[in-house]
């Protein structure tokens, strides 16, 4: 029946969650040490001082570990994101932005191998299932649910836009109405050319592409995000 609460978990499911954690706590410190391409469900059997054949019972192949370890960093990376959206009153679009892009930072900065899983290189010979897509788009969906909001209230860029052309139209199609109503074109663009410069400068600071280039890099994202929200017409 609607609103009855739900029923308390079994001490076996408690049991079952707490090993899970367990299981994927070692598999983030295995995936800090060796890379993912190395995780080896039998060494963290050997670490958690399991039997094998148990861990498999949760995550019978690597495959199947690496796309826990991908959903919950995607979920946690997707929860900094949108806490940092709800910080700011709905109505105060330069506020949301501001949250939503330091939650984002802070938080790679903080997990920069979960960051790397990620945002990172491919794993050789894996491939992410349909299963990893609600939690990979929330980050996007947080940022074009705001743009969209942003149009809604009557802003646009404030920064000059190239018209896209024909084929440009055509490939962002998806991307303009992604969580509901229909993006403007200019802003479609902007927001994806805003999306991908968060995290090509977040990448480019964690994999040590702009050492000794740029000296305080907290100083120089806050400048970044600000004229992003100029751009965007914030």
């Amino acid at each position: 029946m609607s609103g009855m609460p739900s029923a308390p978990r079994t001490a076996r499911a408690l049991a079952r969650a707490e090993l899970t954690r367990q299981i994927l706590d070692r598999a983030s410190v295995q995936m800090a040490e060796v890379g993912p391409a190395a995780l080896s469900v039998r060494q963290i059997a050997r670490d958690l001082e399991m039997a094998s054949s148990a861990v498999y019972r949760y995550f019978p192949s690597r495959d199947a570990l690496l796309t826990a370890l991908l959903i919950r960093a995607f979920d946690d990376l997707g929860e900094a994101v949108e806490h940092g959206d709800a910080s700011a009153a709905r109505d105060d679009l330069r506020g949301r932005w501001t949250g939503l892009a330091q939650g984002l930072r802070t938080w790679a900065v903080a997990h920069p191998h979960e960051y790397a899983l990620t945002y990172g290189s491919p794993v050789p010979g894996y491939a992410a299932p349909q299963d990893t897509i609600d939690s990979a788009t929330r980050v996007s969906r947080a940022l074009l649910a705001l743009i969209l909001d942003a149009q809604e209230a009557g802003c646009s860029p404030g920064a000059p836009t190239r018209a896209p052309k024909k084929q440009e139209l055509a490939s962002i199609a998806p991307v303009r109405t992604f969580v509901g109503g229909e993006l403007d074109e200019i802003y479609a663009v902007r927001g994806l050319m805003a999306w991908a410069t968060l995290f090509g400068n977040i990448s480019l600071e964690l994999f040590g592409h702009m050492f000794k280039g740029v000296l305080d890099y907290e100083a120089h994202y806050h400048t970044l995000v600000e004229q992003l929200a100029d751009d965007l017409g914030l």
